[in-house]
């Protein structure tokens, strides 16, 4: 029996961050943020993330949300940074509506949130020092499928 429980929380954490799925954008005056998250099996999500202002593409990373023995995992590979390895952000904490990943050895940003504020809209807030100081961004992304 207790096998059977087991069993069935297997990638609980993942399940429970389904609603990352899909297109998100925000556009504004400064350009275009858009995250596009798919699911390529039961364990982990995916997504790409890039900044596009005007014709230049300012930001591209490519993102693993990954649950491994229960544990969940952020993994962003940021092109032209780190020598395009991948830096890992564990998860911190999560509510049915957040997740916030943190790694402080990670120059900036040391904490990622992503947040549902509704269906079809979230908050990614990106936080951290940075030259001695406290940073914060926040972009609302609206979703697009």
């Amino acid at each position: 029996m207790l096998f059977s429980c087991t069993n069935n929380s297997k990638n609980e954490k993942i399940r429970a961050s389904q609603w990352l799925l899909g297109q998100w954008k925000n556009t504004s005056e400064e350009g275009i943020i858009a995250e596009n998250w798919s699911q390529p099996n039961d364990s982990t999500l995916i997504a790409t993330s890039y900044y596009i202002k005007e014709e230049d593409t300012l930001h591209f990373e490519n993102i693993i949300l990954k649950e491994t023995e229960g544990e969940l995992v952020y993994e962003t590979t940021i092109k032209g940074q780190n020598n395009d390895k991948p830096i890992l952000f564990p998860l911190l904490s999560e509510t049915e509506n957040e997740l916030i990943f943190e790694n402080l050895q990670n120059d900036y940003p040391q904490k990622i949130k992503y947040q549902r504020n509704s269906k079809s809209g979230i908050t990614i807030s990106v936080s951290g020092k940075q030259a001695k100081k406290i940073v914060s961004e926040q972009f609302k992304m609206t979703k697009s499928n």
